[in-house]
């Protein structure tokens, strides 16, 4: 047999599992690398993150991604070298953050990679009657298994596609089989480039589980603030946005968008919230004279509002529930504030860290989740009323 389908099989059929999770999102500060320890699967998951760490990437990687991130027209030459060199990179950055943690890479049962998306397009995007959802990530699984010599699982929203979803969000999957309590509703709340959400009663009922994308989270806001602040990424610690004051007008326009009237659960992107649709509500608000620290306070109520509205739209103003807060956005007290201050009494906000998880390291742990459940699980989601893809998910990539 093969030594490295041994170690597949092998790795099926443990108790527990040590699984590298990945996640590169579309701010593009960093690789997420988080060193997991996982038992069990399906309901009986148990989960912990042993270490963490992002590491950044360079300015010349990000400047490359961007080139060829959420355009319709982009070269394919160089969207094909990327697909390898993304591999390669992750891998190098894996083998760094290895050697540094003291880890022998044969101690890892195997690497979960969400590659980089650089286009995502459901079927209510880009409306084509011919083809159904797509998206695509780069960061080819081989490159990333031959370069560490680790077996590896990557790819994991063409399956989602293939099996009848639209390739996001994910995060239902992981946080029902780890977040669930019978103790109380909860909304697992993510606020990376857009923000999403999971919302698990506290029945336990598959049936009603989903999660959905709510609007833009940090994507405008940072593209905006590194387009006129040079220095900066993005807004740090909400200082910019709290220097402004929210323009009504402004705030209007930027939700005056269809998606916004579509049912759960539904996704989006960059492709749809980006700086031409800021200056496009800028044009039909007559904001464009209005200063930059007043866009940024207004984009940072934007997000808190499609947070919120999509937050009342599935639990009344009556069902109480705590809202567990992951991603960048959880570092930014204006949003936070914004969100907390927003929500009915009953609802109550809380950063992810309370019930013992790095709210930084949540996506990288739920991609090392869903390897997880592709080796040992079952799928877990049959007859859910959302028609969440009954599925496992994930190609395998022999070193």
């Amino acid at each position: 047999m093969n030594s490295y389908i041994e170690k597949l099989y092998t790795a099926c059929q443990k108790p527990s599992r040590r699984i590298l999770g990945l996640m590169s999102g579309t701010s593009l500060d960093g690789l997420d690398i988080a060193l997991c320890h996982i038992s069990g699967y399906g309901k009986n998951t148990a989960a912990t993150v042993e270490r963490f760490v992002t590491v950044p990437y360079t300015a010349q990687f990000q400047a490359a991604i961007r080139d060829i991130f959420a355009k319709r027209t982009v070269d394919l030459q160089e969207v094909t070298l990327l697909n390898g060199y993304v591999g390669e990179y992750h891998g190098q950055l894996i083998n760094q953050t290895l050697q540094a943690w003291q880890v022998d890479p044969q101690d890892i049962d195997c690497i979960a990679s969400h590659g980089q998306t650089i286009f995502h397009c459901p079927q209510e995007q880009h409306g084509l009657p011919n083809y159904g959802n797509g998206t695509l990530q780069i960061g080819d699984g081989d490159r990333l298994a031959t370069s560490t010599g680790i077996l590896t699982f990557s790819d994991f929203r063409q399956k989602h596609i293939a099996a009848g979803g639209e390739g996001a969000p994910l995060a239902v999957y992981g946080d029902y089989l780890v977040f669930s309590s019978l103790q109380e509703n909860r909304i697992l709340l993510n606020m990376g480039g857009i923000a999403n959400f999971t919302w698990l009663p506290a029945s336990d009922n598959a049936e009603e589980v989903f999660s959905t994308d709510v609007g833009p989270g940090n994507t405008i806001i940072d593209a905006f603030v590194a387009q006129h602040f040079s220095h900066l990424r993005f807004d740090k610690d909400g200082l910019l946005a709290a220097a402004g004051s929210v323009n009504t007008a402004l705030l209007n326009a930027l939700l005056d968008h269809d998606f916004f009237t579509y049912s759960v659960p539904k996704t989006t992107g960059p492709e749809v919230f980006n700086l031409a649709y800021l200056n496009h509500a800028r044009r039909t608000s007559n904001t464009l004279s209005i200063s930059n620290l007043d866009v940024i306070a207004t984009l940072t109520a934007f997000s808190a509002r499609v947070i919120v509205d999509s937050i009342q739209q599935t639990l009344g103003n009556e069902m109480s529930a705590t809202v567990y807060a992951s991603g960048g956005g959880v570092h930014n007290p204006v949003l936070m504030d914004g969100i907390a201050q927003a929500l009915p009494a009953k609802i109550e906000l809380k950063n992810l860290a309370t019930i013992g998880i790095n709210p930084d390291a949540k996506e990288a742990l739920l991609f090392a989740i869903l390897a997880n459940e592709t080796l040992g699980g079952t799928p877990c989601f049959n007859g859910n009323k959302y028609a969440i893809p009954n599925t496992t998910m994930g190609k395998i990539s022999l070193p």
